[in-house]
């Protein structure tokens, strides 16, 4: 029997309840808004950065999906691990990763959470079980199912997070992913950020089933359309795949509805998408959306928000600063910091000749 539930939140007046009912207190609230308003702070100023050649090589900005990365991630614990796409800055700093390093692997600094050597697509930090972003479509997905199943194997009570675009769910990855994790009931959440758009090509173009939860069906997998755009509906829905798959029922694929405002990357001209629809989709934007629900339910007052704003941008600010002010990487991590293995001698000479 298939366990595809279309539970598809989208319902504005429904969400002030859930702001109560949520069981979560005013400053875990606020903190939700903290980090979205952080997570778009921060890519601004990349963007900025970027345009004045600060910044090299690709730049893919999360700007308009960060209810999803932060609703998602809150259900986890420090032992669960994250996987994710080149659209990675969102998650690493919901996830808690220092910006300062983060920034600072933009800049290419050793400094950097990958030392400089990753860049924007390859965001990683071990201490946070975030194995960060992977440049090519889709091929994180089995990496994923292999933490799963050495969780598993090593009876631990963790689980696997893994995030990708609606663009990967039609390679071949995706569907093998899905089969290992659901043969082997693994605990695995896929979580399909679907903004619409693979790269340029609009979703009902790219793919046969333009309702991605649906593939799950093939694989009898549980599975639920969520509206990615609201903090707490994504939370709420993270937090029951979660426990389904800490439990040992196996994995869940959610399928968050969500819309990028910025282009596929900060060079892409979006000719495939007009102004009105990306002015439309605005409407609906996370972060105002979120933050006129804290001041209409009395959770915090503009005032307090316009001070986390600002506490934000000097944040941000430092962030450069810091990247700004860091070496770069020395000629010594070719050999000395696991990039290539040291060279060995062949015949060592013996002791005394």
């Amino acid at each position: 029997m298939a366990h595809n539930d279309d539970h598809t939140h989208a319902s504005a007046g429904a969400l002030p309840a859930l702001l109560h009912d949520s069981g979560l207190d005013a400053a875990t609230l606020i903190n939700y808004y903290r980090q979205m308003v952080l997570i778009r702070r921060f890519e601004e100023k990349c963007q900025e950065m970027y345009t004045k050649a600060r910044i090299g090589g690709f730049l893919h900005l999360y700007i308009g999906e960060e209810a999803t990365a932060v609703g998602a991630i809150s259900a986890l614990r420090p032992e669960d691990h994250i996987f994710t796409h080149y659209r990675d800055h969102g998650h690493a700093i919901a996830r808690g990763l220092d910006i300062n390093a983060l920034m600072a692997e933009l800049f290419g600094k050793v400094t950097g959470c990958s030392k400089g050597l990753g860049g924007s697509m390859h965001f990683a930090d071990a201490s946070k079980n975030f194995w960060g972003g992977y440049a090519i479509v889709g091929s994180h997905l089995p990496l994923a199912v292999g933490v799963a199943l050495g969780m598993k194997m090593q009876r631990r009570d963790s689980v696997v997070m893994v995030f990708f675009g609606d663009g990967a769910t039609n390679g071949g990855e995706f569907y093998e992913s899905l089969n290992f994790a659901q043969l082997w009931k693994l605990p695995v959440i896929f979580v399909c950020e679907n903004n619409l758009y693979a790269m340029g090509t609009p979703l009902e173009v790219h793919s046969s089933v333009t309702e991605i939860y649906r593939k799950a069906c093939a694989f009898d997998m549980k599975a639920e359309r969520v509206d990615g755009n609201d903090v707490l509906v994504m939370r709420d829905a993270a937090l029951r795949a979660v426990e389904y798959a800490r439990s040992g029922r196996g994995p869940v694929l959610l399928e968050a509805m969500t819309y990028r405002f910025r282009g596929h990357s900060a060079q892409d001209t979006q000719k495939y998408r007009s102004k009105e629809d990306i002015e439309r989709h605005r409407r609906n934007d996370p972060i105002a959306r979120f933050r006129a629900m804290l001041v209409q339910e009395g959770i915090a007052t503009e005032q307090q928000l316009r001070d986390i704003d600002r506490m934000i941008d000097d944040q941000v600010e430092a962030a450069v600063r810091f990247a700004d002010e860091s070496p770069e990487p020395g000629h010594e991590w070719i050999t000395q910091t696991g990039v290539y293995a040291a060279p060995i001698a062949v015949n060592p000479p013996i002791h005394g000749e």
